[in-house]
């Protein structure tokens, strides 16, 4: 086991690493690895799905090592989609997580048109909306009319990719968003009371896998893994995307129903979208967490105690 002087080491060797005193972990990091794609993400760690059949995206977020060999721990940090339509299979389920606290990222609309979430007794979720640029709105709008035209005016020709990337970036700029993301990572990092914990949006991707993406890197995993963790997404949700997908066809919602494919999925070119914004009002991904998220190094410190070991 190693000594507490050498876990202290460790620590304080990645917070520097990410606060940029020592050579710069940007935005980019390890520019000479391949990037996944997004439809077949590396794996070389597994992430460790929670199977239930009312949600299609939960995962413990633990298991990926840290650049000086650590491990992120199971059983802290969970991700998922929306929990409103679990089961009472999935909740039991839930239960034995032994979850202390659940944060939903959902906006107001999304929490009125699916539900809130079904959560284990005595556990109420914590509501940090996270704006999601309209995308849900638009989403009701572009379906509901039932006009292939309109559809392909509004989705296709890469506006749908474009809307996606300027979703990202408003989870740099928004000043709400950031003191969402911001305040998560605070509870994650108190431990004690808040642990374990959930969070979680509609789909368990976007706003869900940048946080998850921003916790990774905070603690010291690195980019290449954090992105891999990021696009494991399009696996777990492939088949439910797919079926909906069919379904709008053969309601006739949809005549081409495959102009949502860009919604539904991650891709590296939505989080690069939100990197470059990082990159642009921060310098770098250490600025970004102090600055923009308002974490101290203290903080970053007890976060990384909080989950690696």
């Amino acid at each position: 086991m190693r000594s507490t002087r050498t876990r202290t080491a460790a620590t304080v060797a990645v917070l520097t690493l990410l606060l940029g005193t020592a050579p710069a972990v940007t935005a980019h990091a390890a520019p000479t690895a391949p990037r996944p794609s997004p439809t077949h993400p590396l794996t070389s760690e597994t992430p460790r799905q929670i199977p239930l059949k009312g949600a299609v995206n939960v995962r413990d977020v633990g298991g990926y090592r840290t650049y000086d060999g650590e491990r992120v721990r199971h059983g802290r940090v969970f991700r998922a989609d929306a929990l409103s339509k679990l089961t009472d299979g999935d909740v039991v389920k839930l239960a034995g997580l032994r979850l202390r606290t659940v944060v939903d990222f959902r906006v107001a609309e999304e929490v009125q048109y699916d539900g809130r979430d079904r959560l284990p007794a005595g556990l109420v979720a914590t509501a940090r909306p996270v704006t999601d640029n309209g995308l849900f709105r638009q989403l009701m709008t572009v379906i509901g009319s039932r006009d292939p035209v309109k559809q392909e005016e509004m989705l296709g020709g890469g506006r749908a990719e474009a809307f996606m990337r300027d979703v990202y970036r408003t989870f740099v700029t928004d000043a709400t968003n950031r003191a969402q993301f911001g305040a998560t990572l605070r509870d994650i990092a108190g431990g004690g009371a808040a642990a374990p914990l959930l969070y979680h949006c509609t789909s368990g991707k976007d706003r869900t896998g940048w946080t998850t993406y921003v916790l990774l890197r905070a603690v010291g995993v690195p980019e290449r893994t954090a992105v891999e963790d990021y696009l494991t997404s399009n696996t777990f949700r492939a088949a439910y995307d797919a079926k909906l997908r069919e379904t709008l066809r053969q309601t006739g919602m949809m005549q081409n129903p495959d102009l949502l494919v860009p919604l539904q999925e991650v891709r590296t070119g939505y989080l690069d979208a939100a990197l470059a914004e990082v990159s642009r009002r921060y310098g770098s991904f250490g600025g970004y967490l102090t600055k923009g998220l308002g974490l101290d190094a203290g903080t970053l410190v007890e976060l990384r105690r909080a989950l690696v070991g």
